[in-house]
């Protein structure tokens, strides 16, 4: 039991909650996929909650926050766990907001639905599809696995980015109620711009209790693989396919030789080592347009078909987005641990070339893997290249080359809001931050805005919080 905080008072005080103590189970619900970045992983590795608190309803939130502000002990929140950098580990230990089992399918209707936020995106999709042929217009790539509370607060977009871009966009999340971190814990109803104040925020300003989305009609999808001789015509055939604004799909990406044949391994057989691939999802009926596009590029290769495949031979392969995204990463660390991962922004207009140029500039210490979206309302493409790790120094010099050369990188060896760069922290963020969590409680360590307003972000040194030393295992 921690002599950091009274929890002995704590569980006395949320008799009807279910809690848990067990430093074993902890330990293991306080970690996420930080573990895909050897920095994060040297810096988080010891990092562990007090107590894990399970609240089942929006009741049980607001008495847990109540009862851990009256007692001084912080609260991270937590869905599923499938975030990859340190966003739900509790840096100042604490409570473990643990909300997986608040996951209820509150309301489906036409264009929406209402869940609580432990509720699995696949579980989701699983009620959406049968009552009335709709589904998420958004998933991570850990779609089996990943609450949409979780995604909301920690995630920026992912498959069906190529046709609705990311959660920032506006209408991809239509209204969130959240829990604020005072003595009386006040339910606030956030839309619109206000939005903007708890989506990929952490839970650093709010306990998100109920969720609204989007639905978009649900498709029948087909998993297309196309080999190409070079990384550039592969990249000029997604862009081409991105752009082609009558063929449905829901996901794109490129990946380059020889990373599908040496990490995809349940798709090996389909796939030569010297080649990239582009991988689509592309609606059943759009499947002769796609067909059709693709005979125009001198190169290109239909490897794969999954509407042409047998049952049998479907068995036991994953469907194509899950070759995509972050599992992609995942598929080369089971390989091989010591690959590692950028997030990069190639920018419209010139994204085909930059691509080119930055892979060309690397070689085959940062094999490419991009992802095909709609950013701004234009096609281009992120990238999630893999790293072929050696140093720490090396790392942040790669980085430094990719921003020289005019592609930004939202850094994902970084825990905090400010430093990952896809959001940050402005007057009015700080504000409700103030205003939802005056105390600072919840959790701590991932708003430099907050916890030092004098940091220099030009110094070129990692923001390090305090509870990590102060508090190490």
């Amino acid at each position: 039991m921690s002599a950091r905080y009274d929890i002995a008072a704590l569980k006395s005080r949320l008799g009807g909650i279910k809690t848990e103590d067990n430093p074993a189970l902890v330990r293991q619900k306080s970690r996420d996929f930080y573990w895909y970045s050897p920095t994060l992983k040297r810096q988080l590795d010891h990092v562990t909650a007090d107590i894990i608190v399970s609240p089942m309803s929006e009741a049980q939130v607001v008495e847990t926050l109540a009862a851990c502000h009256a007692l001084g002990i912080p609260v991270t929140p937590r869905g599923t766990g499938t975030g990859n950098y340190g966003q739900a580990m509790p840096l100042s230990g604490g409570v473990l907001l643990d909300l997986s089992g608040f996951n209820a399918v509150k309301d489906v209707a036409l264009g929406r639905v209402v869940t609580e936020p432990g509720a699995v995106i696949a579980q989701i999709d699983r009620q959406t599809r049968p009552q009335s042929r709709q589904e998420m217009r958004l998933h991570p790539s850990t779609y089996s696995t990943a609450s949409i509370g979780g995604f909301i607060a920690g995630g920026s977009g992912g498959v069906g980015s190529i046709r609705w871009g990311g959660l920032r966009d506006a209408g991809n999340v239509i209204r969130l109620k959240v829990v604020t971190m005072e003595a009386s814990p006040r339910v606030l109803e956030l839309s619109g711009d206000d939005l903007h104040k708890v989506s990929h925020a952490y839970g650093t300003n709010g306990i998100i209790t109920e969720v609204e989305m989007p639905l978009a009609p649900a498709y029948d999808w087909v998993d297309v693989i196309v080999s190409f001789d070079t990384l550039r015509e592969a990249t000029e055939y997604a862009n081409a396919v991105g752009e082609a604004d009558g063929l449905l799909l829901k996901q794109l990406a490129v990946v380059d030789a020889p990373v599908p044949h040496d990490y995809f391994l349940r798709h090996q057989k389909y796939l030569p080592r010297d080649k990239p691939v582009a991988m689509a999802m592309v609606a059943a009926h759009a499947v002769s347009s796609l067909m059709g596009m693709t005979k125009r590029f001198r190169s290109a290769e239909v490897l794969f078909r999954s509407d042409r495949m047998s049952e049998a031979d479907l068995k036991g392969l994953p469907p194509v987005f899950e070759l995509g995204w972050n599992h992609t990463t995942l598929r080369a660390l089971r390989v091989d641990p010591s690959i590692t991962y950028l997030q990069v922004l190639y920018p419209f207009p010139n994204q085909v070339e930059l691509v080119e140029r930055i892979h060309a500039r690397f070689g085959d210490e940062v094999p490419a893997h991009l992802e095909f979206v709609r950013f701004d309302g234009k096609v281009t493409c992120f990238g999630l290249p893999l790293v072929r790790f050696t140093t720490e120094e090396r790392l942040e010099e790669i980085m430094a080359i990719h921003e020289e050369m005019g592609a930004p990188i939202f850094n994902p060896h970084r825990y905090t809001l400010e430093e990952g760069g896809m959001k940050q922290t402005d007057e009015i963020q700080l504000a409700f931050k103030r205003e939802a969590d005056p105390d600072g409680l919840l959790n701590p360590g991932k708003m430099i805005a907050w916890e030092d307003p004098t940091y220099d972000y030009r110094s070129g040194k990692t923001f390090l919080f305090r509870g990590l030393s102060e508090h190490a295992a």
